[in-house]
C-alpha cells in the first residue's frame, strides 16, 4: 500500500448540484453521530495511534456499529460492556492496592473511596449487560380511565360495577336522569275531581232545600 494514500485524513463529503445542496450535505456530515464519535475517539488516542487513523475507514466502521444495533444485533454492545466491566475491575483492584500502601489515614481513605466508586460502576455495568441480554418483562393490567377523580382497583372489573349501578336507570329508559314521578300529580287530580263532584251535589241539594 502506498503510504502517501494511507492513512487518509479527510472526511468524505458528497457534493451537490447547487449551493443549497452542498450546505445541506455539509450540515448532515458535521452533525452525523459517527463524525461526533470519530472526533472524540481520535482526540483520545496517543499520537502514534492517532497518526495511523484512516478517517474514512473509521467513519465507515462507526456507521456500521450503529446500523448493527438498529438491526437488533447487540453483539458489539455486549462486548463493550464486558470490556468496560473488566477495566473497572482492574481499576478497583489497583486503587485498593494503592490505598493499602498509604501511610496516612486521610490518603488511604481518599483512594479507597475512588476504589469503591470503580467497584460500584463495575457492578452497574454488569447489571446493564444482564438487562441487555435478558430484557425485563413488564406486565401491566388494563385500567378503565375516565375524566375526573380516578381509582384503579387491580383485579376488580370496574365495567361490571358501572353496569350494576346503571341497571335501574336503564329500566326506566333513561341512563343518567331520574324518571319523573307522576304519581303525586295523578293522585292529586283524582282527589280534586272527587271534591268537585261532591261540591256539585251539595250545591244542588242546598238549592233544592
Amino acid at each position: 500500500m502506498n503510504r502517501t494514500d494511507y492513512p487518509r485524513k479527510f472526511i468524505p463529503l458528497v457534493t451537490g448540484k447547487t449551493v443549497d445542496e452542498n450546505g445541506a450535505e455539509f450540515a448532515r456530515m458535521i452533525t452525523a453521530p459517527e463524525v461526533a464519535a470519530y472526533r472524540i475517539v481520535g482526540s483520545m488516542q496517543p499520537k502514534n495511534l492517532a497518526d495511523e487513523i484512516d478517517v474514512p475507514g473509521l467513519l465507515t466502521t462507526l456507521r456500521g456499529h450503529a446500523e448493527a444495533v438498529s438491526g437488533g444485533d447487540l453483539t458489539r454492545a455486549e462486548a463493550m460492556l464486558i470490556g468496560q466491566a473488566d477495566a473497572l475491575q482492574s481499576l478497583f483492584v489497583g486503587l485498593v492496592e494503592r490505598s493499602l500502601r498509604q501511610e496516612y489515614h486521610v490518603h488511604m481513605e481518599g483512594i479507597m473511596r475512588l476504589a469503591l466508586k470503580a467497584q460500584s460502576q463495575c457492578r452497574a455495568t454488569l447489571e446493564t449487560l444482564a438487562a441487555v441480554k435478558n430484557p425485563p418483562v413488564v406486565y401491566a393490567r388494563q385500567a378503565n380511565v375516565t375524566s375526573g377523580p380516578q381509582q384503579i382497583n387491580n383485579g376488580v372489573d370496574l365495567s361490571r360495577v358501572r353496569e350494576n349501578v346503571n341497571a335501574p336507570n336503564r329500566l326506566s329508559g333513561e341512563a343518567h336522569e331520574l324518571r319523573q314521578d307522576t304519581r303525586a300529580s295523578g293522585a292529586a287530580s283524582a282527589i280534586d275531581s272527587s271534591l268537585e263532584a261532591v261540591a256539585s251535589v251539595n250545591r244542588t241539594a242546598n238549592g233544592g232545600g
